[in-house]
């Protein structure tokens, strides 16, 4: 059975299309007492406060039409940001060859994080380049996955 982030990705995934941008990810959790509703969106230029306006317009109304989540929840239309987490097969694709930042559950040669270059990617595990040497990470040992930022470069 479809998730409820699956249920609204499907849902939501054409309406967002057909504005012009991207459905980036969908999440849908629990902060203390609060669900919160979490639409990712993108485009190449970037996004603003006014695409992110834009999108809950269009997508608020559909969501009450459809009444998919029963819980009283938060909508939060937003940009998924340029350390953006990685959690679907697209998300690793557009991130191969990137630096990304990796937090794991249980450490790996007493290391619970890892910046490195995304290489490879399968069902069971990711791997990553680290100093010229490349490490293999369990997926399920995963806690946290992102592009990394560097924000002392300058563009």
């Amino acid at each position: 059975m479809a998730s409820i982030e699956e249920k609204v990705e499907q849902l939501l995934y054409q309406p967002i299309e057909d504005l012009g941008y991207e459905l980036y990810d969908v999440q849908f959790i629990k902060e203390g007492k609060d669900y919160f509703l979490r639409v990712f969106i993108d485009k190449p230029t970037g996004i603003d406060l006014n695409d992110c306006e834009t999108v809950s317009n269009v997508i608020n109304p559909i969501l009450d039409e459809k009444d998919l989540i029963k819980e009283m929840y938060f909508l939060e239309v937003s940009s998924p940001g340029v350390e953006r987490i990685l959690r679907k097969e697209k998300h690793f694709e557009k991130a191969q060859e990137k630096e990304i930042e990796v937090k794991l559950f249980k450490p790996i040669e007493k290391k619970k994080e890892y910046s490195g270059i995304l290489k490879n990617w399968d069902e069971k595990n990711i791997y990553i380049e680290v100093e010229e040497k490349q490490i293999p990470i369990e997926r399920k040992n995963i806690s946290l996955i992102k592009l990394k930022y560097n924000w002392n470069e300058k563009e």
